[in-house]
């Protein structure tokens, strides 16, 4: 009787263990889900149900909504209602959205060849297409969802959503393994290629110039003239201390960069050089009604810091409200926006220091 109990516990308790780390996804976030498993996690029954619900929510242009948790079960009523708007406006780039599943699906795809991974991969792949402009930018929603002037039109660097974007098509292109069971048509990783050409050439143009050097961008463009543009009423057009970033970054990762391609990086390092914040840190207080609030303080030993956005004219930091006037510190906009928003990044600290190995081997080439 206690060897049956013993081994009855002994059961149970492995059941346990196994069921909780096979659902243990369902707690994770879904960018985490769609990419960073372990890699047999993709060919389990779990990743399949997981598939099933990517490939019903994607959106009949080719795209998918943004911030929605793939990987959660779905009741039938909710299976309906998605199916019901397939075609509806939806389909973006912003947050990750439509690069996280396409890189999802050539996951569960490398270890089950269901052809309708593959399809709906291609699919995906052909919205990136459709959706670039003739100037090699992309908006952040397509179809343009809004009215004639919906800031979802502009070409769209916030969020590093364009540079997600290159990324990945550079991925399909250079030949990555995770792609490889894909077996992609030829002509679509021409395409691929052919689309990353344009888009670093759209990154070119866009470069906001002072007195003819090249600066910085701003996080989004206009989709006709390419100057700076403005997205919701806080974010106003601005040199960007923060998506230009992952800008530079790029360039520098490209083979034989060509001239244009480093005067680029050279104007955007000396912009950074010229725009860093010292002395100060941001910290976080209990106000008098026992909320978090942020707040900036002098430290002489601080690290650097960017202001998000500086003005265009008098390249100052500024900081903005909903009610879209510009102001000079943090304090004097309101809470919600103040402790809401990413006002401040240290992420070019790394752009510098990375930059004089670059330099140095575009010099030697």
């Amino acid at each position: 009787m206690k060897t049956n109990l013993l081994f009855t516990f002994i059961f149970a308790l492995v059941f346990s263990i196994s069921h909780a780390q096979s659902t243990k996804y369902l707690s994770m976030r879904w960018k985490d889900v769609a990419t960073k498993m372990p890699e047999a996690w993709y060919g389990t029954e779990e990743a399949k149900a997981v598939g099933e619900n990517v490939l019903l929510n994607q959106k009949e242009i080719g795209g998918w909504e943004k911030n929605k948790e793939y990987h959660q079960p779905l009741s039938d009523s909710e299976k309906a209602e998605i199916k019901s708007n397939k075609a509806a406006v939806g389909a973006t780039f912003d947050n990750g959205a439509t690069i996280t599943e396409l890189r999802f699906l050539a996951k569960v795809y490398g270890h089950n060849p269901d052809s309708r991974y593959k399809e709906a991969f291609e699919k995906g792949l052909n919205y990136i297409f459709v959706s670039q402009y003739d100037n090699g930018g992309w908006p952040q929603f397509f179809p343009i969802r809004g009215g004639k002037g919906d800031y979802s039109m502009r070409i769209t660097y916030n969020d590093d959503a364009m540079v997600n974007t290159l990324k990945f098509l550079r991925e399909i292109y250079s030949g990555n393994q995770a792609y490889s069971a894909l077996k992609l048509d030829q002509n679509l990783i021409a395409q691929a290629q052919k689309s990353f050409n344009s888009g670093i050439d759209c990154i070119l143009k866009t470069q906001i110039l002072v007195k003819g050097s090249p600066t910085v961008w701003c996080a989004q463009h206009d989709e006709k003239t390419l100057a700076p543009a403005k997205a919701r009423s806080y974010e106003l057009p601005s040199f960007s201390g923060s998506e230009s970033v992952r800008i530079v970054q790029l360039l520098m990762e490209l083979e034989n960069p060509s001239q244009e391609v480093i005067n680029a990086v050279d104007g955007a390092i000396n912009w950074f050089e010229n725009h860093k914040i010292e002395d100060i840190k941001l910290e976080t207080e209990i106000n008098t009604e026992g909320k978090k609030n942020r707040i900036v303080v002098s430290d002489p030993n601080a690290e650097a810091l960017w202001a998000r956005f500086y003005d265009l004219e008098t390249g100052k930091p500024f900081f903005c409200d909903r009610d879209g006037i510009k102001k000079n510190s943090l304090a004097e906009i309101g809470y919600e926006r103040r402790n809401g928003y990413s006002w401040y990044t240290n992420a070019p600290e790394k752009l510098l220091k990375e930059y004089p190995d670059w330099k140095k081997k575009v010099e030697q080439n």
